[in-house]
């Protein structure tokens, strides 16, 4: 496997992400999955948890995400970076909700087993691949001037 990444270094790149994104993500999912849970537990409604939830995780991967996962791309401003890290969490969250939302209005699922697998599993799945290409695309893009060009300078 070395072998066949060494001769695809974009694929490498991309699995090296991939992996690092999955860390940060599933330390991000932990914590949203524990403060959304203790939330609905202690009385606070299910879409008031989730989201509440939710931001909790958001902090925990925006540290993650911009420190270790892309910490080799372009930094365009902490301000920029949060801002559209905010704004891609706030559509991934949307995702999340939307499928949370219609398991509990459309479906009619109120318990708690129908609002995690729809909330945290379904919905939290949908917006990772969303969250993973906004990520890379928008929010952290590459670096404009390429390592072999910068060292050929």
């Amino acid at each position: 496997m070395r072998e066949f990444l060494s001769r695809r270094p974009r694929l490498a790149r991309l699995a090296s992400e991939v992996g690092k994104f999955g860390s940060v993500g599933a330390i991000a999912y932990v914590v949203q999955l524990t403060a959304t849970n203790l939330l609905w537990a202690g009385g606070m409604g299910s879409m008031a948890g989730q989201v509440v939830g939710t931001s909790c995780a958001i902090t925990v991967a925006f540290v993650g995400n911009r420190f270790w996962t892309f910490n080799d791309r372009a930094s365009t401003g902490l301000g920029r970076e949060t801002f559209l890290f905010l704004v891609m969490n706030g559509v991934g969250m949307l995702i999340q909700v939307g499928c949370q939302a219609f398991s509990l209005y459309v479906l009619g699922l109120e318990g708690a087993l129908a609002q995690n697998v729809s909330g945290n599993v379904v919905g939290v799945g949908l917006g990772t691949l969303f969250r993973f290409f906004a990520y890379r695309t928008w929010v952290f893009p590459p670096d404009p001037v390429p390592d072999a060009a910068r060292s050929q300078t």
